[in-house]
């Protein structure tokens, strides 16, 4: 089992997002549950090298980027069986591939209780 803090949150996670100012509210806001490491990736190329440098134990990925979505980042963390969930401002109305399409999402923007659920969980029954 991967290593995680006392109250089940992950120790590592990745959050793949264009705009800073969201960004920075994810990190706070994850940092304030303690998780002890949030990286930022504001494009699907430096998600991927920050996964090959050191996968996260859990991602949050925006679906819609400035240029590009972010489903190939999901299918690297899926290849390497690393849970993560999808956060959109397009809610349950975002259009997933197939594969994805059983993921969890998030609305943006979410509240604190159901990201601090979804970290817990990891993506598990969510």
């Amino acid at each position: 089992m991967d290593p995680a803090s006392h109250d089940g949150m992950p120790i590592d996670v990745l959050v793949v997002e264009d705009d800073p100012i969201i960004a920075l509210d994810f990190e706070d806001t994850i940092h304030g549950f303690g998780v002890k490491s949030v990286r930022i990736a504001a494009t699907v190329a430096k998600a991927l090298e920050l996964i090959e440098d050191k996968p996260p134990q859990f991602a949050l990925l925006d679906v819609g980027l400035i240029r590009e979505e972010s489903f190939a980042v999901a299918e690297r963390l899926e290849t390497l069986q690393i849970p993560f969930a999808f956060v959109t401002g397009y809610g349950a109305d975002a259009m997933l591939p197939t594969a994805f399409a059983t993921r969890p999402r998030l609305p943006k923007p979410c509240s604190t209780d159901a990201l601090r659920a979804l970290l817990t969980s990891r993506g598990i029954n969510s």
